[in-house]
């Protein structure tokens, strides 16, 4: 039997790429990182397999603006969100800047994109408030990092490596936003002009936690610090209906009700291992339209279930890291 093992951090190959090997028995073999035509095939990979990579729905592959400019790839999360997805072809592309150029774009011609979805057949509603600009590159330079942690909205960087013998190693670039005043940046008025060109709307902890009682709250709490103690690099993101945790993709959704917490699994009918049943299909016997992503939903109300509910967790997490 063949297994592959990748080796991280001080492991970590010259300009980011991450060391894979074989291992076949008892002997390791080093498999060699291949040179690709980005624009001729990992943009096209990415497109036929959007949903299993990002969890996103493919909807158009270099959309033209009215200003002559192309976006990349252009879809939709399950949570409505729509995706502007950017991939850096060289060391120079200012893919960061352009994404967000779409984005501005996107917002101003928000019937084009309506529109598409309607002809795609896309029946969830458009979350207008957290649209996604999504870059994708071998690697990013100092210079799309400081840009990436100053900005006042998120930018999704996903690093992407691709392996001898078929393998595409996929994962989020780690930055730390760096706290600073933005104030200068981008002006803060409570005008209407301001408000409409705000990029995207951010969300707390504090939003979700609000006016919930404190036995729900330390529930949640208990749960958040099994999680992100999976991995320093597990990303915790506020969304208007849930709270994500995820690495590429999301593999747990939570939100917080007064009773305790509802869970959301990203994975797919049939492959959770579920001996206690405690999770519920939303495939079965039809299924059921719902916030958060995968098919499998768990309401917790007290500490008693939180080490069964935390593996199954677990089994999200590794499903989709």
């Amino acid at each position: 039997m063949k297994y592959y093992l990748h080796v991280g951090d001080n492991g970590t190959l010259e300009g980011g790429i991450m060391a894979l090997f074989k291992i076949d028995g008892s002997v390791v073999t080093k498999i060699v990182a291949k040179e690709l035509d980005l624009e001729k095939y990992l943009q096209r990979l990415f497109e036929q397999n959007l949903r299993e990579l990002l969890n996103i729905v493919f909807l158009a592959h270099e959309y033209t603006t009215s200003f002559g400019g192309r976006i990349d790839t252009l879809g939709i999360d399950r949570n409505g969100s729509p995706c502007i997805i950017e991939y850096k072809k060289n060391q120079n592309d200012n893919v960061i800047n352009q994404g967000l150029s779409y984005l501005r774009w996107l917002l101003d011609h928000k019937a084009d994109f309506e529109i598409l979805c309607r002809n795609k057949k896309i029946d969830v509603e458009i979350d207008w408030d957290t649209p996604r600009v999504i870059c994708i590159a071998e690697s990013y330079n100092k210079f799309d990092l400081d840009t990436a942690d100053i900005l006042p909205m998120n930018i999704e960087l996903l690093r992407y490596c691709i392996y001898g013998e078929n393998l595409l190693y996929l994962e989020p670039e780690s930055y730390q936003k760096v706290k600073v005043a933005t104030a200068k940046i981008v002006k803060k008025s409570r005008d209407k002009k301001a408000k409409e060109m705000q990029l995207q709307k951010v969300y707390s902890l504090d939003d979700h936690l609000t006016d919930i009682k404190k036995e729900a709250i330390d529930l949640f709490q208990d749960l958040r610090s099994k999680i992100l103690s999976l991995d320093q690099n597990i990303i915790e993101e506020a969304k208007a209906k849930y709270i994500a945790y995820k690495t590429t993709t999301n593999f747990v959704d939570i939100v917080v009700k007064q009773y305790g917490v509802k869970i959301f699994l990203n994975v797919k009918s049939g492959q959770l291992n579920d001996p206690q049943k405690l999770a519920r299909d939303l495939t079965k016997p039809k299924p059921i339209g719902h916030w958060g992503n995968g098919d499998y939903e768990i309401k917790i109300k007290s500490v008693e279930n939180a080490n069964a509910v935390f593996a199954l967790i677990k089994q999200s997490y590794n499903l989709n890291k």
